[in-house]
C-alpha cells in the first residue's frame, strides 16, 4: 500500500470559471465534463483538489 491513489471526476462544467480554476482542473488532467482521473495522493494534488472541490467528485 506504498502508493495511494485519489480518483477525481469533474461533475460540473468549467463554463464560466476564471482561468486560475480551469488551469487548476488541466492541471489535474481533467477535459470534459464526466471525466475521470486517478491520481496519486500527495500533498500537491489534495492542494489542487481543495481549489475546485466544488467542481469535483472525489473517491479515495
Amino acid at each position: 500500500m506504498a502508493s495511494k491513489t485519489i480518483t477525481v471526476k469533474l461533475k460540473k462544467s468549467t463554463i464560466g470559471c476564471n482561468d486560475k480554476v480551469k488551469g487548476t482542473i488541466a492541471g489535474l488532467g481533467l477535459r470534459k465534463t464526466g471525466t475521470s482521473k486517478t491520481l496519486e495522493n500527495t500533498p500537491a494534488v489534495r492542494g489542487m483538489i481543495k481549489k475546485v472541490i466544488h467542481l469535483l467528485e472525489v473517491t479515495e
